[in-house]
């Protein structure tokens, strides 16, 4: 080769790095729909004395954790919200008995309490973490195995506070009546014979805090922002505010932190104002804006005069010390005390008021509330979806759109524009007051309750304060008891004894990890954590994971033809 030819060749851009065997393997499993985080727990043969590791499905439900998981789990939601849309026949909530494994479980949960309260008596502090560990494994176990309801904390329990519930002479009055025991809506009948029940989708929108830039709706006529110009739906500058500055962030922030008590309360005057027990399937989604808003999908039709006034009527008090003027700085914070066990002045070393000290003052007969939650004037968007429709199709597919993703990623801020505007109602959020028990009360000179040495203001750990969160604390998907008379596991049981039933229709026997155990008596499991000495290699996690979802996924596909070939011959006949 000359020296010119050489010279005339294309200089490499980059050395390629060739892929490993973990990549691979977690980039085919991906593809497959396998669990890319599975989990491993050891199972021992009470028979045989044998133990084996087995690996589970994560079951996370965000896409950043396990893209394959948080699909499953957002079909599994999407089939929770169709059972319970459209029903005729009143749900029945059935509790099952507990299962033998249930109460084995449930019998070494007492033993651990039982040694726990031995270790606190005798001062063992390391005895007491390591129950604590297996108390918390012991009821992961048995919330996997279907119980309903959370653990939850020994703690004293507190007088509880009463408030008088007259309403606010600002909001509109409701009508109350009776509410009755039904939750199907009313059935319509046309003249020619045909019966539907129609049900509601319905969304809800907070208040406005200032004018912010707003897309053209329909392309045909574009309408012109208030900034003169006129903008799309994808335009980096929509949603964001006109005048950043007298964008109102903090009061933002603050309905952001207090949306879920408005939903809950939202939901008690709508049953109260029908006369019967409502059920709905929601989804908590932030606007463009960045204000929190709920999807819904209501059973049953509720005449739309009404479903406005009881939204317009709704609306949620705060009862916190008044934090509008802080008394401290971050750099010039109250300070700990040892002696006292308290909070301080860090000049005069003066006790901050308590907790309780400083709700008392709310009990005045002229105190106002801290702050007050509302919806937005005419935010609020009602259709009414008939069953078997493709809107209601849409709507359910809408519903659960973004339900794989954190509050903050279903913001994709590409702009500066937006960017900022994401910025200032992170920072607002940080030194808003959370909880009761947040940080940011010393920046207002009173004791969080039950304080202890550490706090922080602006460091609070409060879901409230991430910005994945967006201010939002409560549950991204909110489903009412007796929407479908199923909690979510017998819903994932009703679809394997789908699969199942599919199976048999041809004679095939699925491979199991585990041999079925009627009594379950016979295996018991021990989750191991990860990064433990025992825990498998992850490569041979996945690739486990590949083979089991593969041989799964033929064995299902193979049982579907069979069956549709045998639904065609038995047509033919």
């Amino acid at each position: 080769m000359t020296t010119t030819e050489t010279m005339d060749m294309p200089a490499p851009v980059g050395k390629i790095i060739p892929a490993t065997l973990e990549d691979m393997a977690e980039s085919t499993a991906e593809e497959l729909g396998a669990c890319l985080r599975p989990m491993v727990l050891e199972r021992l043969d009470t028979t045989t004395g044998e133990k084996v590791h087995v690996p589970v499905p994560c079951g996370a439900t965000q896409s950043a954790v396990c893209p394959s998981c948080a699909d499953k789990a957002r079909r599994l939601r999407m089939h929770q919200a169709r059972e319970g849309w459209h029903l005729t026949d009143e749900p029945q909530v059935e509790t099952e008995e507990p299962t033998t494994q249930q109460r084995a479980a449930l019998g070494q949960i007492a033993d651990l309490t039982e040694a726990r309260a031995l270790a606190v008596g005798i001062g063992d502090d390391r005895a007491v973490a390591e129950i604590d560990s297996e108390i918390d494994a012991a009821h992961a176990l048995l919330k996997a195995d279907g119980l309903r309801g959370e653990k939850e904390p020994v703690a004293e329990k507190k007088p509880r506070t009463v408030r008088s519930t007259r309403r606010r002479q600002d909001a509109p009055e409701l009508p109350r009546r009776q509410v009755a025991d039904t939750t199907v809506g009313r059935a319509f009948e046309t003249p020619d014979g045909k019966v539907f029940r129609p049900s509601t989708f319905l969304t809800l929108t907070l208040d406005s805090y200032g004018p912010v830039h707003s897309a053209s709706k329909k392309p045909e006529h574009p309408k012109p922002c208030r900034c003169g110009r006129v903008h799309h739906r994808d335009d980096g500058i929509v949603g964001t505010p006109l005048d950043r500055d007298r964008y109102d962030y903090r009061r933002a922030a603050r309905d952001a932190i207090h949306f879920g008590k408005l939903v809950d309360r939202f939901w008690q005057n709508l049953r109260r104002a029908c006369g019967w027990n409502v059920q709905y399937f929601a989804a908590v989604e932030p606007q463009k804006r960045l204000a929190m808003h709920l999807h819904a999908a209501v059973r049953g039709t509720i005449p739309r005069a009404l479903l406005r006034q009881v939204a317009a009527a709704t609306y949620h008090q705060v009862w916190w010390p008044t934090h509008d003027t802080p008394v401290y700085s971050p750099e010039h914070a109250p300070v700990w005390d040892e002696a006292s066990e308290a909070y301080v002045d860090p000049d005069t070393g003066q006790e901050l008021r308590s907790w309780d000290e400083a709700l008392d003052e709310t009990f005045d007969p002229d105190a106002e509330p801290a702050h007050v939650v509302r919806f937005g004037t005419g935010g609020i968007d009602i259709q009414g979806v008939n069953a078997g429709s493709d809107q209601a199709g849409k709507c359910l597919s809408y519903l659960v759109k973004y339900l794989t993703k954190d509050l903050g990623s279903c913001y994709e801020a590409d702009t500066d524009a937006q960017k900022r505007h994401h910025d200032r109602l992170a920072e607002a959020l940080r030194w808003e007051p959370c909880s009761e028990g947040c940080a940011n009360w010393l920046l207002y000179g009173i004791q969080p309750e039950d304080a202890g040495k550490g706090l922080v203001p602006g460091a609070c750990k409060g879901k409230a304060h991430k910005p994945s969160t967006l201010g939002y604390r409560g549950r991204r998907c909110l489903v009412s008891r007796k929407w479908s008379g199923k909690n979510l596991t017998e819903h994932r049981q009703q679809r394997r004894e789908h699969v199942m039933r599919t199976l048999g229709v041809v004679g095939v026997t699925p491979e199991l990890d585990t041999p079925d155990d009627p009594d379950g008596t016979r295996y018991r499991w021990v989750p191991i954590p990860r990064g433990d000495p025992k825990q498998p290699d992850r490569t041979q996690l996945l690739l486990h994971s590949i083979a089991q979802k593969r041989r799964w996924r033929q064995q299902y596909d193979q049982a579907k033809q069979a069956a549709e070939l045998s639904a065609t011959d038995q047509a033919a006949a």
